[in-house]
């Protein structure tokens, strides 16, 4: 149980510092400093969370990393469906705070979504979001398996580059797609949108299910065949 409540808690923490980070700056086109600002506060709260809640249960706070983690055999179906479960209520719960913070004080949410993901940066086309999370998910989640390998040396410096992978992988797919490469992160946010009346989130959900979820099992399946 405590592993699950880490889960939880690590993701809750993500969506308040990277969402909030984004409600705050604003993520579009003509403010690239917003870009580089939620990417960092994404990537660095990885890095927290990795030498927080890493040694519990090893810093998921994704579904997607659940299912490489899964499909590589290091964990059983029993555990990714508590992960899951409790990466998604985290989620939830980061999203009503900041729903609570930004409503209590009266801040306006640049994103218009709570940080929540869309298609705007690809012109609304289903197909290049997908092709967009299933290919900045596989190479996120092809650093944490393999800065994760028994075989790997990284030393105490393993969360530092995985939170660095998230830096970069949020630098290009922010204008994008907003960066989901998880789909509790994604769940979250539209879910709490969709409360306040704003629904539009809720229709592209599925993208930034779908996507992350190929986007990882398709780096487990590589990183099986490379690493054998």
């Amino acid at each position: 149980m405590k592993k699950y409540i880490a889960e939880l808690i690590g993701t809750m923490v993500l969506v308040i510092l990277g969402c909030g980070t984004a409600m705050l700056v604003g993520c579009d086109a003509a403010n690239g400093g917003g870009y580089i600002l939620t990417a960092l506060a994404f990537g660095l709260t990885i890095v927290a969370m990795a030498y927080s809640i890493g040694n519990i249960s090893g810093c998921h706070i994704n579904p997607a990393v659940s299912l490489g983690v899964l499909l590589t055999g290091g964990m059983d179906v029993k555990d990714f469906v508590g992960y899951v479960i409790s990466q998604c209520i985290g989620a939830l719960a980061g999203a009503a705070i900041l729903a609570a913070i930004f409503g209590l004080g009266n801040v306006t949410d640049m994103t218009g979504g709570f940080g929540s993901n869309g298609l705007a940066g690809v012109n609304g086309s289903v197909v290049a979001g997908l092709l967009v999370e299933i290919v900045l998910t596989f190479i996120f989640v092809t650093a944490i398996l393999g800065v994760t390998s028994k075989k790997a040396n990284h030393g105490s410096f393993g969360g530092l580059v995985i939170g660095l992978t998230l830096v970069v992988v949020h630098i290009l797919g922010i204008g994008l797609t907003g960066t989901s490469v998880n789909p509790a992160r994604s769940f979250g946010p539209a879910l709490v949108a969709a409360i306040n009346g704003n629904t539009a989130p809720i229709g592209s959900l599925w993208v930034f299910i779908v996507g992350p979820l190929a986007g990882a099992a398709l780096a487990a399946v590589v990183y099986k065949a490379l690493e054998e």
